[in-house]
């Protein structure tokens, strides 16, 4: 004879169901594969265009073959430069590109904690809107950092650059011409008679200046995630902002940290060529 199951003990089982069911991840994926073992890849829907675009890579094989040519402990493996191909020994390599390059999709929540992919690209001198390579790509190692190395970071990448655009762009104004002839004498008298008075009375003239400027502007600092990331995983936080993250390891690190721990030459590549294939996986 069948027992009747009472109504509360359905309502567990359904419970249990439904909290022990997790959705499948129908984001893109990709496993590449090296002499060291593989590496699992899911790619960012935030970052469209770059999933895009490396998704058209793999298909055409354009990366296959290519080499990890940069790698530096603690801080990431690069890789995707198409002159990696059949690079002689000791060759300079990371110049290689496919004659396009990608938007920047900056995002505030995808960020350079351990296991990050972004793209590389070239610099702002040349490329002030950050634009990236349309092949080269790098794989965060990273390291852990504490709250106050944090903070030394804001003040020395974000805050100490911004703030000297500011005081740039203020002597350079013409309406401040006479503070630009003063200061400038201030700073040939510090320099010629090794005294700062001068200097010092035109830098508290514009300090005051520069700061009220720098906090009308919005500027970028570390959320309570990205901290308790940086503080207990790892990653490389300096880059934030400045580089399209666009997707993660989601296992193979191990490979990862055996690659960046590779010996290497004066241009950071390794001495062993570390060759790469791509394929989607689902």
């Amino acid at each position: 004879m069948l027992r009747r199951i009472s109504p509360l003990v359905l309502l567990s089982l359904t419970v249990v169901l439904f909290t022990s069911y997790v959705a499948p991840d129908k984001r893109a994926k990709v496993l590449i594969h090296t002499d060291f073992g593989d590496i699992k890849i899911v790619l960012y829907d935030e970052t469209p265009k770059h999933r895009d675009n490396f998704l058209k890579l793999v298909a055409n094989k354009t990366i296959d073959s290519t080499l990890f040519h940069r790698v530096i402990k603690n801080f990431m493996i690069q890789g995707g430069d198409p002159d990696s191909k059949k690079a002689k020994k000791g060759q300079m390599l990371g110049n290689g590109d496919v004659g396009y390059t990608i938007p920047a999709e900056f995002h505030p929540n995808l960020y350079h904690k351990r296991g990050a992919l972004a793209a590389a690209r070239q610099g702002d001198d040349v490329n002030p809107n950050k634009e990236s390579s349309g092949c080269q790509f790098y794989i965060v190692e990273g390291s852990v950092y504490t709250d106050s190395s944090l903070d030394v970071l804001i003040k020395q990448r974000i805050e100490q650059p911004a703030k000297q655009k500011i005081f740039d762009a203020y002597i350079n104004n013409p309406a401040n011409a006479a503070f630009r002839a003063g200061f400038i004498r201030a700073q040939q008298r510090a320099q010629q008679l090794r005294l700062q008075d001068s200097l010092i009375y035109y830098s508290n003239l514009v300090n005051p200046i520069i700061d009220a400027e720098y906090a009308k502007t919005p500027h970028r600092v570390f959320t309570p995630e990205q901290r308790k990331t940086y503080t207990t995983f790892g990653g490389t936080p300096f880059l934030d902002g400045g580089y399209t993250v666009f997707g993660e390891v989601v296992d193979g690190m191990e490979v990862v940290d055996v690659i960046a721990s590779q010996p290497r030459d004066k241009n950071d590549r390794p001495l062993r060529d570390v060759k790469m294939t791509i394929k989607v996986i689902k």
